[in-house]
């Protein structure tokens, strides 16, 4: 894969006339490609292999899958498992979030295996979502129903993915629990028809809220504003008893996060134990407190936007009143040290990216490298979008969160290739893991999580700054990281 700082087609000098003046699709043209296409021997061997075969499989570089090697000088010391599968679910964010804590709960309980409920985060970043909805319906209520934006969150109303910074926002609300004590529904792990009944209901519910507040402008026209939204948030209160009944149906009751539990186990010796407390003590229980969560941030590499600069994104979240959503753009450099630095702490990395992209998703290998695919040569073309381009022309955003958890230094200390531990399940990937090499990290990872300890320094005041620059809900960086297990 070929990236440039400009396209390279050369501009035009003088007026061309096209085969078709109208602008229609000219059969003149077809057989000037054609033509074009029929004394290329490269065209004709492509068309010999290419009509049978996908051309992800025909056109893998061997070079690539040699070369792309499950082998990290710099790891983790202490290993977890068993590899996590999200199943048909697009909670990638919550699984790589589960996944970084579980590092310090099996260290500190001696545990060979163990999973944090991913559900019950589901469950209470669900709810809060559709009351962040109806709570944007009842502040946009006078906007009209076509408005790009009212449109706009109406289609991503209640996705099951999220940000960092959303993940924040649950965990100080609501603690975390062991897997055992609120484990997978059929709904967690099949998320569609659950999301198709609660967009459903949602819709409805927004539209309930718009009548609702002209009865009552017509009806007492000198309310003032205040009390108008306080009528509405009561409604609102009505109607979100029928999503908390829809998915404590299909998702079970949580926990209560101040209500205590008992959770039984065995370690590794096969020694058992027990803990008591509530969700939001576990996790006070187990937490670094040199690497709280609420201290760690987003660390982004948006060539659109201008670096050293703190970004927001305008009504994005899950938790009304919650952390907002926050980035902190820098060069792509700071990303990597970023992690390198992490990882010789014995920190996992929450990062986010589009897995999308030149990526072995079917392979028993796991290979993310924009030298995987030979497109270039099969076809006679070049691949010229850069990462700005590609942001900006809608070809690219973040997609997927996962976790790294090893590297691969040159002789120079610089980055060769990742180790990334993926919630896909162990059946994908190298054993549930993958491989990334440094120049796809380049090109598509735009989020890396990084503590305040091991940030640089005019990066964390940056973060803790109270400037920040606003971007459209629509922007490429609002994209919840949200991918679903490939077909």
């Amino acid at each position: 894969m070929t990236a440039v700082s400009s396209i390279a087609h050369p501009e035009p000098t003088a007026p061309v006339q096209p085969l078709s003046a109208d602008g229609s699709l000219s059969l003149r043209s077809v057989h000037a490609w054609e033509g074009a296409a029929a004394t290329s021997p490269k065209t004709q061997l492509a068309r010999t292999v290419l009509a049978y075969a996908d051309i992800r499989n025909a056109l893998a570089r061997r070079e690539a899958r040699v070369a792309d090697v499950h082998v990290f000088n710099t790891e983790l010391e202490f290993k977890t498992g068993p590899v996590t599968n999200q199943r048909s679910s697009g909670r990638c964010w919550l699984f790589a979030t589960t996944n970084v804590l579980r590092y310090d709960v099996m260290k500190k309980f001696n545990l060979k295996e163990f999973q944090l409920s991913q559900n019950y985060l589901f469950f209470w970043d669900k709810l809060n979502k559709a009351n962040y909805f109806l709570e944007l319906c009842i502040q946009e209520v006078e906007r009209p129903l076509d408005d790009r934006l009212i449109m706009h969150l109406s289609d991503d109303l209640i996705p099951d993915g999220g940000q960092w910074d959303m993940v924040v926002n649950l965990i100080e609300t609501y603690g975390v629990v062991p897997q055992p004590i609120y484990p997978e529904s059929t709904h967690s792990s099949l998320s569609l028809p659950l999301n198709k009944l609660l967009k459903l209901k949602l819709r409805e519910h927004k539209l309930v809220l718009r009548s609702f507040h002209s009865s009552l402008r017509a009806a007492s026209p000198a309310l003032a504003d205040a009390e108008v939204v306080a009528t509405l948030r009561a409604k609102k209160e009505e109607l979100l008893g029928e999503v908390y009944t829809i998915m404590s149906a299909t998702l079970g009751v949580p926990p209560s996060p101040d209500a205590a539990f008992v959770w039984d186990y065995y370690d590794k010796d096969g020694k058992a134990g027990s803990w008591e407390g509530t969700p939001k003590q576990f996790l006070k229980a187990f937490e670094n407190q040199e690497h709280k969560v609420s201290d760690s941030f987003s660390l982004i590499n948006d060539p659109r936007n201008e670096y050293s600069k703190l970004y927001t994104v305008d009504k994005l979240g899950n938790v009304w009143g919650g952390r907002p959503v926050l980035y902190v753009n820098t060069e792509i450099v700071n990303l990597k040290n970023a992690v390198i630095k992490s990882l010789k702490a014995g920190l996992p990395v929450f990062f986010g990216c589009d897995v999308g992209q030149f990526s072995d998703r079917e392979g028993p290998t796991g290979i993310l490298d924009v030298a995987l695919f030979d497109f270039e040569n099969a076809f006679d073309i070049t691949l010229n979008l850069t990462k700005e381009d590609r942001l900006r022309v809608g070809e690219s955003s973040m997609t997927h969160a996962m976790v790294i958890s090893g590297v691969h230094l040159n002789a120079e200390g610089k980055p060769v290739r990742y180790k990334v531990e993926n919630s896909w399940g162990e059946d994908r990937g190298n054993k549930g893991y993958w491989v990334m090499t440094d120049r796809w990290f380049e090109e598509f990872v735009y989020q890396v999580v990084v503590s305040k300890v091991v940030a640089p320094d005019d990066l964390v005041k940056v973060f803790e700054g109270v400037e920040k620059i606003v971007l459209p809900r629509w922007d490429p960086m609002a994209r919840h990281l949200s991918t679903l297990l490939p077909a």
